[in-house]
């Protein structure tokens, strides 16, 4: 049951995301005599305060949160190895240049800046990835970095190094392989970050705009109708916070089973 759930409401949560399109859906036709009914019948989550149905919402804000966490996951990850793989395995002035850059990333909180350059870069989908992804590299290049440099000194690169191979095939074919496992494990645990993210970027109105859904937009368009209408705020909050719980649960599940030392 421990290992089920999190793995259930995560093939859930991708389902909804891939197939909702080819559902019968209509997120943003307007029903003005259906204005703020509670859930029923026909409408298993009530609709909002234009007569909308919140189950169509929550599926196609289901597709946005895990387009957005994918997109700058991988962006994220692929930045990160670069940077963190190249200076921890150059050394010198460029390791110690590239530490000065993640310090000053790590200096101010990564939210802020992901709001400043939401705000720059403007409202949409690819904006909010690229957002949040230059914002979310810092993590993993550290972590590169950190692993190259314990294993650039094992007698398999060494002996790579005096047979004149070259660095970049040292690099991808002799370290970057080794790390994988830590790298894998920070990814999961950045997932329910980005996740969390993107909701707080579209309740904030940097992220996805109207009428397009998201979770976070619909949590901050119920909270005027929290003492009338209490599900246009349950229902998205309700699954970003299963869906953030299942990725940590999932994530601490496989740095068990990656972890040689248990």
């Amino acid at each position: 049951m421990r290992q089920v759930l999190p793995i259930g409401i995560l093939s859930l949560w991708a389902l909804a995301a891939l197939i909702g399109p080819a559902l019968p859906l209509a997120p943003n036709q307007i029903d003005l005599p259906q204005i703020l009914e509670g859930p029923s019948l026909l409408q298993p989550l009530g609709t909002d305060d234009l007569g909308r149905s919140v189950l169509d919402r929550l599926i196609v804000g289901s597709r946005t949160s895990f387009l957005v966490a994918i997109g700058v996951v991988s962006l994220s990850l692929m930045l990160g190895v670069l940077v963190g793989g190249v200076a921890g395995f150059a050394g010198g002035w460029l390791d110690l240049a590239t530490v000065r850059v993640i310090d000053v990333f790590l200096a101010f909180p990564g939210i802020l800046l992901a709001i400043a350059l939401a705000g720059v870069l403007g409202s949409g989908l690819g904006n909010l990835i690229m957002a949040l992804a230059a914002v979310g590299w810092v993590g993993y290049a550290r972590l590169t970095r950190a692993q190259v440099l314990s294993l650039r000194g094992r007698d398999h690169v060494l002996a790579a190094r005096a047979l004149a191979v070259p660095a970049p095939r040292i690099l991808l074919r002799h370290l970057l392989p080794l790390t994988a496992a830590p790298l894998i494990v920070e990814a999961t645990f950045g997932i329910a970050s980005v996740v969390v993210a993107e909701a707080g970027l579209s309740f904030l109105g940097l992220g996805i705009q109207p009428p397009a859904a998201s979770w976070g937009s619909m949590i901050r368009d119920g909270v005027a109708y929290m003492l009338v209408s209490p599900h246009l705020v349950l229902a998205p909050g309700l699954a970003l916070l299963l869906v953030v719980l299942a990725v940590n649960l999932a994530g601490d599940r496989l740095r068990d089973r990656l972890d040689v030392r248990t």
